[in-house]
């Protein structure tokens, strides 16, 4: 991954502060709707890191398990991406 993982990371901390800002506007009271675009924020900025990390595993482990020709193998990238997703439409 490397300066992928790093950018990554940075866009981590970035949410991470995000958080912490939401968390002091419900402490200070702030207008409900000042408050949910912040939360809209971070998810969409988590929505980002998510694709990418998905993006990397592709690029990385699938693309691996494939070109290994070990069907085992490839099924069970393709599992862990089906109940990848399942656990999202619960």
């Amino acid at each position: 991954m490397g300066k992928h993982r790093d950018d990554l990371i940075n866009r981590l901390r970035r949410i991470e502060g995000q958080v912490r800002g939401v968390a002091q506007m419900v402490a200070d009271d702030r207008y409900c709707i000042d408050i949910l675009h912040q939360v809209q924020a971070i998810k969409a900025a988590l929505a980002k890191v998510e694709s990418g990390i998905l993006k990397d595993h592709t690029a990385c482990c699938v693309a691996e398990a494939i070109a290994s020709g070990d069907a085992a193998e490839q099924r069970a990238k393709f599992n862990e991406l089906v109940d990848l997703f399942d656990r999202v439409k619960r």
